[in-house]
């Protein structure tokens, strides 16, 4: 079942609400006794309905778990849709972009309250497994640069990440040095993957995937990296890549 609820996010947006969408598996409502992974996961308004999704595809996840019957929770939270405020909340630091301008990194804050406020009250409402090991984040595009921000910098927080077509190109230098300067255990999983078709859509692209790559590996993440062979960047691709991820990833 999946339960849509309101939510604030005051250091962002004040008292404005936006949805969160938590998913609990069929055997949450029999087994009382059992506690289950969570997954934190970006755009939350792209993950279940297609009604809900902002260009009318979603990822199929629902279907995808209860097909697959895995046993975890998933939450999901709404983008902030004003102007460029998604690339505001989903970037870890400032840069100035050709296209879209001055983008004033609000990623951190973000994350705080992600790891200060929704976790904790996920963690005291529903049966969760609350330790490191089993909390993971994933998301697409800038969602995807925010679940590698996840991984590295709260790294405390979250052992495994699911990056699906990173936005990696919006300042390539900041990545690297984010990835460089953060305490990675090794311990720490992270898929990452990039559509075939989409691999050429930004000019830093190549380079920073690179050199992020070569990063991860240096500090002994257990990384997957793919090439999607006909992947793009669309929900649609990023739903066929779910059962690899999952399987990555653990789970």
């Amino acid at each position: 079942m999946i339960e849509v609820r309101e939510v604030t996010i005051p250091q962002l947006t004040g008292k404005k609400t936006r949805r969160c969408y938590i998913y609990l598996p069929a055997s949450y409502r029999r087994e009382h006794d059992r506690r289950y992974p969570v997954l934190y996961m970006f755009d939350g308004h792209n993950v279940f309905f297609d009604s809900h999704a902002t260009y009318g595809k979603c990822w199929g996840m629902k279907e995808y778990l209860e097909s697959s019957r895995k046993q975890l929770i998933v939450v999901a939270v709404e983008c902030n849709h004003e102007g460029n405020r998604r690339l505001q909340e989903y970037s870890p630091f400032d840069v100035d972009t050709e296209r879209f301008g001055r983008i004033r990194g609000q990623g951190r804050s973000y994350m705080n309250w992600l790891t200060g406020t929704l976790k904790p009250a996920i963690d005291a409402e529903f049966r969760t497994l609350p330790d490191r090991d089993n909390t993971l984040i994933c998301g697409s595009s800038m969602g995807g640069l925010m679940a590698l921000y996840g991984a590295v910098a709260y790294n405390r927080y979250f052992r495994r990440a699911a990056c699906l077509s990173p936005s990696l190109w919006l300042s390539p230098a900041k990545v690297m040095e984010l990835v460089a300067k953060s305490r990675i255990a090794n311990d720490t999983c992270i898929y990452m993957d990039y559509g075939a078709q989409e691999m050429f859509n930004h000019d830093a692209n190549t380079a920073a995937l690179t050199s992020t790559v070569q990063l991860l590996l240096a500090k002994r993440v257990d990384l997957t990296f793919r090439v999607v062979p006909g992947g793009t960047h669309s929900e649609a691709s990023w739903e066929k890549q779910i059962p690899i991820f999952m399987q990555c990833l653990g789970l």
